[in-house]
């Protein structure tokens, strides 16, 4: 199969990655990130997410940074919704597009949310009927798609159902997320062959954390795949909170670069998402996880 001649990037830095930082961070170092990834090019932003601070205390505050961003024509600012409350307290902030998540893991969907995957499907059922008068749009998540911390391998057949559930919902796009990053290339081949029979890969996302060093080599196997809508994060931000020794996603510059090299085209400006990554790893108060950023910063 040829390479994609494009590539969306759903950037999803300020909240999937923001959300698992031990250290507080205030909205106008939000606003500012997301306002830079704007300014790179960047031309679909996951800006935050609409759940209780009690499980979530970076999160607080996303009404705020929505209400504070210089929100460009032609690019998506969406938040994760996980439920009716979150959905309607997204609406009342004015985004357009919301994502849901569910598991490919019994195990962690019950550590991750208390309920099995079953019941957390049934509970996007409001979500999704409410979107839907609203005219908002619905991006569903799949973690856990090639391993899970309690369960271990994941079957790809499993990651099928689900999948298929969330698309007969309504979800538009279904990201698909090695949540510890145990996935390897041929993995993620077979896992886009079964998954791709159930949902049409034009339909699909690859989602990757970098664990095992193993992210960009399973974005271009799924390049190949035919599979042409990743999600990176800025600076390689994020891990996950559920998942013991799991990494932060890989890391958007080191995807541009990638795909740089290999003629397609992203629309994004790696020197200006550079400097995004390197502001918000500033605040922070550490070095960028992306090779690249370090790379090319040590020739400055």
């Amino acid at each position: 199969m040829s390479l994609p001649s494009h590539v969306r990037l759903v950037e999803v830095g300020p909240r999937d990655g923001l959300q698992n930082e031990k250290q507080p961070i205030g909205v106008a170092d939000k606003v500012r990130l997301i306002d830079d990834l704007s300014a790179a090019g960047l031309g679909y932003i996951e800006v935050g997410s609409f759940v209780s601070p009690k499980w979530v205390p970076q999160m607080a505050g996303s009404a705020e940074v929505f209400a504070g961003i210089d929100q460009r024509p032609g690019v998506t600012y969406a938040a994760l919704t996980p439920n009716l409350q979150g959905l309607e307290a997204a609406l009342a902030a004015g985004v357009r597009e919301v994502a849901v998540f569910a598991a490919a893991s019994e195990a962690f969907s019950q550590r991750n949310i208390n309920c099995s995957i079953a019941e957390s499907l049934k509970r996007f059922e409001p979500v999704m009927a409410a979107a839907q008068d609203h005219g908002i749009r619905v991006r569903g998540y799949v973690s856990c798609v090639l391993g899970c911390p309690y369960d271990g391998a994941i079957q790809a057949q499993q990651v099928a159902v689900v999948s298929r559930e969330l698309q007969a919902m309504g979800c538009y796009e279904v990201s698909l997320g090695d949540t510890i990053g145990v996935g390897t290339a041929g993995a993620v081949r077979n896992l886009f062959e079964v998954v791709g029979r159930e949902v049409p890969r034009e339909c699909l996302a690859g989602h990757f954390h970098d664990t095992y060093g193993q992210a960009l080599a399973n974005i271009y196997a799924s390049l190949l795949e035919g599979i042409a809508v990743f999600d990176s994060s800025v600076a390689g931000l994020g891990g996950c909170p559920y998942a013991r020794g799991a990494t932060g996603n890989v890391a958007s510059e080191d995807v541009v670069y990638l795909l740089e090299g290999l003629g397609i085209e992203t629309g994004v400006d790696l020197p200006g998402l550079i400097k995004a990554g390197q502001r918000i790893s500033q605040v922070l108060g550490r070095d960028s996880a992306s090779r690249v950023a370090r790379a090319r910063s040590a020739l400055e």
